[in-house]
């Protein structure tokens, strides 16, 4: 059993198909059904049902998988620690972070991190929080920034908190504003058109529960967004929608207004895994991301003033 069998294995797995995962990992199918048979061999067991409609896995190969995550992981860390002794001059950071924070705090965080480590490869998953834990849980991350309250996240992760970040409520700038004061009232939110975010934002899943808590249904005129569509469809006039206050920097077509009590906020953190020590670039990375989080919320705090005095 070698390390290219175990990453073929994986890539069968993830596909459920040979001639994509061989496409994947730059193989010849006949090589890549080798592997994957001489891994069968030495284990001793069948590790795909397979079918002309795909492949999937057997109790052993389900019984392998987190297993063969876990060893290329392992690896590939040691891989990182021995390059890493020159200096960050080589190696990779697998970073993780929810789809609102990639259109604010994450693209300042690459661009600094790059800036002093152009060496380094970068890699990034875009992905809800629980998915990203998914993700760090099997070694496919270094570090994720998260928004979830999941308690079980802390007993299986070092998960420290970075920010509170307030959320607001937006509308068309180029609109009259939706009221005069300076906050609006959870019930006064519900009755204007609103967009809301895919189902799979935890962002969603917050201010669902927000309205439930309060016994109120929003009026919603267009549901299923992602981040970059709701910002945009907001600017154009279509409805107002409830955002983290990160995400209008840069944004002057937006206007924002803040909740009235009860407020609406949540937590960032970056999570990663306890039981693998971090490796040079990587906690580079995490201080990165701290001073640029610290940075990024002066920013907001001051875009939301400046907003206010309009």
């Amino acid at each position: 059993m070698n390390l290219e069998q175990l990453r073929s294995f994986v890539e069968v797995a993830r596909f459920g198909n040979f001639t994509r995962a061989a496409e994947e990992l730059y193989l010849a199918q006949p090589s890549l059904s080798r592997q994957i048979a001489a891994l069968e061999h030495d284990l001793g067991a069948e590790l795909f049902h397979r079918a002309r409609g795909g492949s999937t896995l057997t109790t052993a190969g389900e019984s392998l998988l987190p297993l063969a995550r876990r060893m290329l992981a392992d690896a590939e860390s040691v891989r990182r620690e021995l390059a890493e002794l020159a200096g960050l001059e080589r190696g990779r950071v697998r970073l993780g972070a929810t789809p609102t924070l990639c259109i604010s705090l994450v693209a300042e965080v690459l661009s600094a991190f790059h800036a002093e480590h152009p060496g380094i490869e970068l890699h990034l998953s875009e992905q809800g929080s629980r998915r990203l834990l998914d993700e760090l849980a099997s070694g496919e991350l270094d570090l994720a920034l998260i928004t979830t309250s999941d308690a079980t996240a802390a007993e299986r992760f070092t998960v420290t908190p970075l920010l509170v970040e307030e959320l607001v409520v937006i509308s068309s700038a180029g609109a009259p504003p939706v009221t005069s004061r300076d906050t609006i009232e959870l019930a006064d939110v519900a009755a204007l058109p609103q967009i809301v975010f895919s189902a799979t934002y935890d962002l969603r899943s917050a201010t669902d529960a927000a309205f439930r808590a309060a016994g109120l249904t929003p009026e919603v005129v267009l549901e299923g967004a992602e981040m970059d569509a709701v910002l945009r469809f907001v600017e154009r006039g279509l409805g107002v929608a409830i955002v983290p206050a990160m995400v209008l920097i840069d944004r002057p077509g937006l206007r924002p207004v803040r909740l009235g009590e009860p407020t609406l906020d949540r937590t960032i953190s970056v999570a990663r895994p306890t039981d693998v020590a971090p490796t040079a670039a990587v906690e580079v990375m995490r201080q990165t991301i701290s001073a640029s989080a610290t940075a990024f919320a002066a920013r907001a705090g001051a875009t939301m003033r400046l907003a206010a005095s309009e």
